[in-house]
């Protein structure tokens, strides 16, 4: 007789299925997903100011 289960034995792929579905459907991780968009905008904000104080170094040095 032919093994035709695989060499897992058991092995139910529908339950990995259900749970990857658990977990993309969750309603949790949309809400965290979400929030980091505020400390992205400070992110954005300190590099404009990191490279505005380069260049008025150079500006300085170079006068």
């Amino acid at each position: 007789m032919a093994n035709t289960q695989g060499p897992e034995g058991n092995y139910d792929p529908a339950g990995s299925t259900q749970m990857f579905r658990a977990f993309v459907d969750d309603p949790q991780s949309t809400r965290q997903q979400a929030a980091p968009a505020g400390p992205r905008i400070g992110l954005i904000v300190g590099v404009i100011v990191a490279v505005a104080v380069v260049a008025v170094v150079a500006w300085l040095a170079l006068k």
